[in-house]
């Protein structure tokens, strides 16, 4: 097998982080999502609501990061 044709270890644990991270906010995410809409009376259910929202939004954003580093660190040739 060609020299160039290695997975890049590196980019490789770079991904696999990233996917660490995806993993805590698709639990965080929803989690504050349903204590948002748990408690509509209280006087932070708006903050807590964006902020869930951020978190969700950033799981899906470091899910693709993440599969996106891990494909590259395959499949991408070294020059």
């Amino acid at each position: 097998m060609d020299e160039n044709n290695r997975t890049d270890r590196d980019l490789l644990a770079k991904g696999l982080k990233r996917l660490g991270i995806c993993l805590g906010l698709m639990f965080a995410g929803p989690t504050l999502l349903h204590l948002a809409l748990d408690n509509s009376e209280k006087p932070l259910y708006i903050p807590l609501l964006i902020i869930a929202f951020i978190l969700c939004i950033g799981a899906i954003v470091f899910l693709f990061l993440g599969i996106n580093t891990i494909l590259d660190s395959i499949f991408k040739k070294k020059k």
